[in-house]
């Protein structure tokens, strides 16, 4: 297990708990401004770096968290597979700890799955220093809780992420990427109709008035879906979807308040003040708006109505809270499961509630 990378990671997280110190769990810092408050001395995991193992013939990589995840998709790209969540970098530096930290998935989400679904075992080290093995490297290894789910998107509340195992899948023979002119509600209506339907559409985009969906699968398969949705062909779709996913499309260039809506994808279009963009067949949309009280509880208030959740993803005002607030019963069981892995609150205190 490469005690000598793990050592003073133990030394740093042993000496908080002892003097009654925090720490906050940091690879490349892309994503800081996700989340709450940054509070704790800062525990840098780049220097747990490197791929442990990686099988292509077994669609599995394993990884250390500090593993730049530039370096892990380049790998799998020699070998013509990818990580289908589509993780978003926001940043040159990202790393594997962070990606699955963050639980953030992009374009391809609604037709291949998130984060959470791809984890086959992870290598935690807890708030007392010990080292704990979750999962393993097959998809049928879970008895109980499937605490490697759980700690996607858990943003290092719970223990440093020491290593994870991933499912990859084989990139697509061959894409293609279409637009259409329509109205959001005449989107909505054609993406729940192409849902029903045996289309290989794996990514999708609503925003002023166009529609751009991309097309992935075999190069016959791809070609009928061509000719029967018909539209413009767009010629440069992995640049568009890149762009998507990294949050450069010109919606997000002034949004100086984002909120991330996420609903059942079948929901019609939802009134609110500010502009919207809406991906994954319109389970998840983004709102450009304010982030004071009243416009934060008529956002939750209208969402929720829907059957859905609201992230207060970028800038505003916090104090709102960034995430849904838990039902009380919900609640204490995160607050349980906080004192079994970190009993000392050591890690990221604050940064999800």
């Amino acid at each position: 297990m490469s005690e000598h990378l793990y050592a003073p990671l133990r030394d740093q997280i042993l000496s908080a708990a002892a003097n009654g110190g925090t720490l906050r769990l940091r690879g490349s810092g892309s994503k800081d401004w996700y989340g709450q408050q940054l509070a704790g001395d800062i525990l840098d995991t780049r220097a747990c770096t490197g791929i442990v193992d990686y099988e292509p013939t077994e669609l599995v990589i394993t990884a250390r968290c500090g593993t730049p995840i530039a370096e892990i998709e380049a790998a799998l790209a020699e070998r013509g597979q990818m990580l289908a969540f589509e993780p978003p970098h926001f940043g040159a530096g990202a790393t594997f700890g962070g990606v699955l930290a963050s639980g953030l998935s992009g374009p391809r989400r609604a037709s291949a799955g998130a984060v959470r679904d791809f984890v086959l075992g992870t290598v935690l080290m807890d708030g007392r220093g010990e080292v704990l093995t979750f999962g393993g490297q097959v998809m049928k290894n879970v008895a109980g809780y499937d605490v490697s789910c759980l700690l996607a998107g858990s943003l290092g509340t719970l223990g440093l992420l020491l290593q994870a195992s991933v499912k990859v899948l084989p990139r697509a023979v061959r894409e293609s990427t279409r637009r259409f002119a329509m109205s959001e509600i005449d989107a909505l209506d054609r993406l729940n109709t192409w849902a029903g339907q045996p289309l290989p559409i794996t990514a999708s985009c609503w925003h002023d008035g166009v529609l751009t969906v991309r097309l992935s699968g075999a190069g016959a398969a791809v070609d009928a879906a061509d000719r029967l949705l018909g539209g413009e062909t767009v010629d440069d779709g992995d640049a568009f979807w890149r762009g998507l996913r990294e949050q450069e499309h010109a919606f997000f260039a002034d949004a100086a308040c984002l909120w991330r809506l996420s609903v059942p994808s079948s929901t019609g279009a939802i009134i609110l003040r500010g502009e919207q963009l809406i991906e994954w067949g319109g389970a998840q949309r983004w709102l450009k708006a304010g982030s004071d009280s009243d416009v934060a509880n008529n956002i939750r208030r209208s969402v929720n109505a829907v059957g859905g959740h609201a992230t207060l993803f970028r800038g505003g005002d916090k104090a709102v809270g960034v995430f849904q607030p838990l039902a009380p019963a919900v609640a204490k069981i995160h607050d349980r499961i906080k004192a079994a892995f970190d009993p000392a609150g050591v890690f990221s205190p604050g940064r999800m509630y």
